[in-house]
């Protein structure tokens, strides 16, 4: 491992230090990564009972620090070095200033990133980020109609094996300060006044209107889920005919355009009531969502990865359902198939256009050279090599690990699966469905040829 910096901290085991390193990386604009059973020097030594210190580390860090935390970390175990560690990744808070409870919003309680250490912040920063606070966020606007139903949302965490209690309001961070409903709770009801339109036009512009879809006054997650339905509906599989084989490939990529609908949906600034839109056009489309970069943060820091969720509440219900995976995750994933001049920020929005492949129809020539995707051919692993060459025709996660002879799922799905669909070379059948029991693995375009090279 390399050596400690500003964005990493190593412990050999979870100690008291655990709420004030937390507690300064939230402050620190970049966030940061806190991993659990490596020495200062570097060197993995792995933790006893991973389960028990998670366990933990999650109720100190719901319990402990003030504002609510929750929806602005991640917990994940690592093999570095054939040694179990504990990895706990941090958004940068939208609420700062971040403090241990106990301790009060102090010099004694609140810290900062400063170089590798976690330093007492000064009383005059501290109170300038509480002067900034940003007050009129979605967990703190009273829901317009307090006559809520969750059904859809039960249903939904019933499905990730998540059953939800009788205090799931509180610990979703449902309720306004005096015990209301608020606006996250009414995005996520079964009933609201929110909608999410899809619209598709013949040519270019916004003259010739041929569809326009809503999506919801249901659960915000319910309005995802169709949307991105009808999404996978529209990008669809173009094939070509060739004197030796039939080539196919999607408009759009899955993994990208996944990311990007779920981007738009959880970062979209509701407070304004503006939902984002997702419109298709002859030779792209357009997805736009209100809000544009999180206060404080530049454009280099967005590309980078660097998370500040605007809808924390919302971002931990997604992650929840695993519609999201990790903090900061999504940008990186997009532009590994499209360029950063696919976005676009104003003042008040941002819009991602990602250009469509040209449609071509069915025909027999002589002689194609196989055109793979508008981008550079990504460079890849040689796990994901080793995987390409394995799969043949559809193949569910079982069989691709029986063929690669890895009984290891956690490493597979690590080191082969997800770097694959990331890259593009091989796509689910069921991209709507990622977890689904029935899902199986296909080459793309793409990986076919870098098979060949």
């Amino acid at each position: 491992m390399n050596a400690e910096t500003n964005r990493i901290e190593y412990k050999q085991e979870l100690t008291d230090d655990l709420e004030k390193e937390s507690v300064a990386f939230l402050n620190y604009l970049e966030g940061g990564v806190l991993y659990i059973g490596i020495e200062k020097t570097g060197t993995a030594i792995g933790v006893t009972d991973i389960d028990r210190d998670i366990l933990k580390i999650k109720d100190r860090l719901k319990n402990n620090i003030t504002p609510s935390c929750m929806g602005l970390f991640d917990i994940a175990t690592e093999n570095i070095d054939s040694r179990d560690v504990i990895k706990i990744t941090f958004a940068s808070g939208p609420e700062k200033p971040y403090y241990i409870k106990k301790l009060g919003m102090s010099e004694k309680g609140t810290f900062i990133r400063v170089g590798t250490a976690a330093e007492p912040m000064p009383v005059k920063m501290i109170e300038s980020l509480f002067a900034k606070r940003t007050r009129n966020s979605i967990g703190k606007i009273k829901a317009p109609n307090q006559n809520l139903n969750f059904e859809q949302l039960k249903i939904y965490y019933e499905g990730a094996n998540k059953a939800l209690n009788q205090q799931f309001a509180t610990n979703l961070e449902l309720l306004t300060e005096d015990g209301q409903y608020n606006y996250v709770a009414y995005l996520l009801a079964d009933a609201n006044g929110m909608s999410i339109k899809v619209a598709k036009y013949e040519g270019l512009d916004r003259v010739d209107l041929m569809e326009n879809n809503e999506y919801g006054y249901c659960s915000l997650v319910k309005a995802t889920k169709q949307v991105l339905d009808k999404i996978n509906v529209e990008n669809k599989t173009l094939a070509k005919i060739t004197p030796k084989e039939r080539e196919e490939k999607r408009i759009w990529n899955s993994v990208a355009l996944r990311e990007a609908v779920i981007n738009a949906i959880v970062h979209n600034d509701y407070t304004s009531e503006v939902p984002p839109k997702f419109e298709f056009f002859d030779d792209r489309i357009e997805i736009t969502s209100f809000g544009s970069l999180p206060q404080g943060m530049t454009e280099k820091e967005f590309f980078e990865g660097y998370s500040i969720p605007r809808n924390k509440e919302l971002m931990r219900v997604f992650r929840d359902l695993d519609l999201v995976e990790h903090l900061g995750s999504g940008i990186p994933r997009i532009l590994r198939c499209y360029g950063k001049e696919c976005f676009k920020f104003t003042e008040n929005f941002l819009r991602m256009t990602f250009p469509a492949l040209e449609k071509t129809t069915p025909q027999v020539t002589p002689q194609v050279t196989p055109q793979v995707t508008p981008q550079v051919t990504p460079q890849v692993t040689p796990q994901v090599k080793e995987l390409l060459k394995a799969l043949t025709g559809e193949m569910n996660r079982l069989e691709l690990q029986n063929r690669l002879n890895l009984s290891d799922r956690e490493h597979f799905r690590r080191n082969y699966l997800k770097p694959a669909l990331e890259c593009g070379v091989i796509e689910m059948t069921k991209p709507d469905k990622p977890n689904s029991s029935t899902q199986r693995y296909r080459l793309t375009e793409l990986g076919k040829q870098i098979i060949k090279v």
